[in-house]
């Protein structure tokens, strides 16, 4: 089970003064790219659950990671999700998303459970499509902070995330910080693969 507080930026100027004020604190920028899949019949989001194929294109060196992702629940700003992830060969990866089938022959303990644990037929996988996100991480006060800006095709969300065992506290803490900054935030209700699949920024 993944947990973490989930706070949502209102616009590019919030999402700036956030970074401005976490900037002694920078550890490293990732730059992402998220492309889901379902089975062509629907196999996983018919039980909430959906296939993620994420790739790390920092440099050359393009690291890869498939995750199965189920049931994920966002409550006052505090998200809970069941997942499940292991690194993948991006080259494979990269073949995956332009031909999704491809899917069904690669070896991964991810995806030997994606399709027999949910049943995936003979159709297959589906590509959803997906979006980038560049992601600032911030080693801070004993946590790491994510701070990401998310480009969908139809707009760009800002949030701050961390994952934590002690959501409620770290949550109160990041809300202390940003208070004291006038920096305005709003508890995120929706996942980033929610607001992908509405079309629309929440």
């Amino acid at each position: 089970m993944e947990i973490e507080v989930k706070l949502k930026l209102p616009d590019s100027a919030a999402h700036q003064k956030v970074l401005s004020l976490f900037s002694p604190y920078h550890a490293k920028t990732h730059h992402q790219r998220n492309t889901f899949f379902d089975g062509a019949a629907g196999e996983l989001s018919s039980r909430r659950t959906v296939l993620r194929l994420r790739f790390y294109e920092n440099s050359e060196n393009v690291k890869c990671m498939v995750c199965l992702k189920a049931k994920a629940v966002i409550i006052d700003g505090v998200s809970r999700v069941e997942e499940d992830e292991e690194e993948f060969d991006s080259k494979i990866g990269y073949e995956c998303v332009s031909n999704p089938r491809k899917l069904m022959e690669v070896e991964s303990r991810v995806l030997k459970r994606a399709k027999e644990e949910f049943d995936v037929a003979e159709g297959g996988f589906i590509g959803l499509g997906g979006f980038k996100n560049v992601r600032n991480v911030f080693e801070w006060n004993g946590v790491e902070l994510e701070v990401d800006e998310t480009i969908y095709d139809f707009g760009t969300c800002y949030e701050i995330e961390c994952e934590s065992t002690e959501p409620e506290k770290v949550k109160a803490m990041i809300e202390a910080l940003l208070k004291e900054n006038d920096i305005d935030y709003s508890y995120s209700e929706v996942s980033k693969f929610a607001t992908f699949r509405a079309g629309k920024l929440p």
